[in-house]
């Protein structure tokens, strides 16, 4: 069972306090038993809440775009959390802000609610803490959250996959298909975004993607290419037409339980994983590990070797 202090802050943030949503959402991204203990508290709460990524390479204008779906899910009178994943910052470890100095605009708005978040020190890192976050924000009723990543690497790769919608933005000249492969974008995509659509070389990027569908050929869904211009709003209402179309897609066939029951699994994974790690860590601590790398390291045995006699001594519990 969560502390009573956590369950006391659980409730305030389902009625509205900031701060105490705020106040969880800390102790998620600082991990430990706190974070377990939020985890319990929010579990089974917020069901109904549906979550879009928003991923591309640095400059492509997510926070941009972010912010101008802000704006027409509160047109619609919807609650609406953004949770931006930034970089950890090499001095105090904290997220760099740019993403909510880019949506300042919404920040007296009490129908959004956004935050940055960093690696910091999370067991298992932004892979396990950022669902644990979705989580606490569903809970607090919200039903729409955005989850945006600063760029296109393995771990915002991996953040962003774990959306129920996930939207892939690209520019005018973004380049071809290798490089789209290579960053996972293909195998995340449900919705493709050409972004700065004012650009010379849209209309090319936009075909240069439907081709590249036309050669993955994907079964079921497939991706739509939709052409934004996020500072003037342009494009945007279809860009939220083809999420609620993806949406309905998943709901009609199946897919979106589906695809969240993979996901759990992904993230029990992912814990053991890390626990393991720890785990692994703290026994190669001791004496008699320090001396089996040493002899390792002397070339008096094969690291397979000493692998195997630390995990004789030392089986899993």
């Amino acid at each position: 069972m969560p502390t009573p202090a956590i369950a006391d802050l659980t409730e305030a943030a389902r009625r509205g306090d900031r701060g105490a949503l705020a106040r969880l959402l800390s102790m998620v991204e600082r991990g430990g038993e706190d974070a377990r203990d939020v985890g319990r508290s929010v579990h089974g709460l917020g069901g109904d809440g549906y979550t879009v990524g928003i991923t591309g390479a640095p400059g492509s204008g997510k926070s941009t775009l972010t912010s101008a779906l802000i704006d027409l899910l509160r047109r619609r009178d919807e609650r609406v959390a953004v949770l931006a994943i930034d970089p950890s910052s090499p001095f105090s470890g904290g997220a760099i802000l740019g993403d909510r100095v880019r949506m300042g605009d919404h920040a007296l708005d009490e129908g959004v609610f956004i935050r940055s978040m960093a690696t910091r020190g999370h067991l298992g890192g932004l892979a396990v803490a950022a669902p644990e976050a979705v989580r606490v924000l569903t809970a607090a009723g919200y039903p729409w959250v955005l989850l945006e990543t600063v760029g296109v690497g393995q771990v915002e790769v991996d953040v962003v996959g774990q959306a129920d919608t996930t939207v892939v933005v690209v520019n005018p000249g973004w380049g071809d298909a290798v490089q789209a492969n290579k960053a996972g974008l293909m195998e995340i995509a449900d919705v493709f975004v050409v972004n700065k659509a004012d650009r010379p070389g849209a209309e090319a990027a936009a075909r240069d993607l439907r081709r590249m569908l036309d050669m993955a050929q994907p079964a079921g869904w497939r991706p739509p290419v939709v052409c934004t211009t996020a500072t003037s709003g342009a494009g945007v209402d279809d860009l939220w037409q083809a999420v609620a179309d993806h949406r309905a897609h998943l709901a009609s066939s199946g897919g979106l339980d589906e695809r969240r029951r993979r996901r759990a699994a992904e993230e029990v994974t992912r814990l053991v994983a890390a626990r393991l790690l720890e785990r692994a860590r703290a026994t190669m601590s001791d004496t008699r590990a320090t001396e089996l790398a040493e002899a390792v390291a002397a070339g008096e045995l094969d690291p397979w070797a000493a692998a195997d006699t630390i995990l004789a001594d030392d089986p899993p519990g």
